[in-house]
């Protein structure tokens, strides 16, 4: 899977440090602490019909993401929420839009990992792009990858931070394997999640899901959670192994950028019947109900 590049993308106006420039000329100090070290947080925000799903959720796990690494300053909702707005005005957009939230420790006055160097503030970066979910709704395949995704005592994957990088060579495994995305298992090999997405599988009528052990607690899926409970539809939250999931009557997989979509086949295993099941259409149904009817005026 590659995501296609949309034209419409090719003027956008960016906002860094709550400056609107052209993608060409927006630009990040070399001595900000993202360039430095990776140093920033960040979220995926998504735009439906002129409103933010779940913005008031994506902001606070952005907060306690900073909060928990530290942060000497940290704007505010109101102030993160205008300056999302205003990206979204210059751009003329109301529909169909991903939007990336970064949020960096900020310049320093030097280079180094010290925090103490940084003493001008915060670095908001709002990147709203044309983007509809990148996923292809008849279904995508997996592979699990050799990288795993490391225990809270080594980096917590409650924050969510910008240090992307075994995500990115799980994604290099899938590349490699022709496949869509790629399995990562936490250090005792259960499911966490994808490089990309969290997992979830239907066996025997009740939904099931990896805890939030080493994974972020998404949005997306607190959300199918929900709807789940909402519906009459148990849902098991604990930990699954990789047999778990070849042998589940379904799969799908759960996040900002791609919504929810279906899974149907890991590792060379057709998942079911190898189409998209009932559940799945039926919770995607529901999410798709929820999100044209939910969320926070932007337009």
């Amino acid at each position: 899977m590659l995501q296609a590049f949309d034209e419409r993308n090719l003027d956008i106006i960016v906002s860094v440090g709550g400056r609107l420039s052209h993608r060409n000329e927006a630009a990040v100090s070399p001595f900000d602490s993202s360039v430095q070290g990776g140093d920033a947080v960040w979220e995926g925000l998504r735009l439906y019909q002129g409103r933010i799903f779940r913005l008031a959720e994506h902001l606070a796990r952005l907060r306690r993401s900073a909060k928990a690494i530290g942060f000497a300053e940290i704007p505010s909702d109101e102030e993160i929420t205008e300056q999302v707005r205003q990206t979204l005005h210059a751009n003329g957009m109301t529909d169909g839009v991903h939007i990336r939230l970064t949020l960096t420790r900020g310049v320093k006055v030097t280079s180094g990992m010290d925090p103490r160097l940084n003493r001008s503030g915060p670095t908001l970066i709002v990147l709203a792009e044309h983007k509809a979910p990148v996923y292809d709704l008849a279904g995508i395949t997996l592979i699990t990858s050799s990288v795993r995704r490391p225990p809270p005592d080594c980096l917590d994957p409650r924050i969510h931070h910008n240090n992307l990088l075994p995500s990115i060579l799980a994604k290099i495994e899938a590349n490699a394997a022709g496949a869509d995305d790629a399995v990562m298992l936490d250090q005792r090999g259960f499911v966490a999640e994808t490089n990309a997405t969290h997992l979830f599988l239907v066996a025997g009528g009740r939904l099931g899901t990896s805890a939030a052990l080493a994974c972020p607690e998404g949005i997306t899926r607190a959300a199918v959670l929900e709807l789940a409970a909402a519906h009459g539809l148990a849902c098991d939250v604990r930990d699954f192994s990789l047999t778990g999931f070849y042998t589940a009557d379904e799969v799908f997989v759960t996040g900002t950028m791609g919504g929810l979509a279906p899974v149907t086949a890991i590792d060379g295993r057709a998942i079911g019947d190898g189409k998209p099941g009932p559940v799945t259409a039926r919770l995607m149904e529901l999410f798709a109900d929820l999100v044209a009817r939910t969320g926070t005026a932007m337009v």
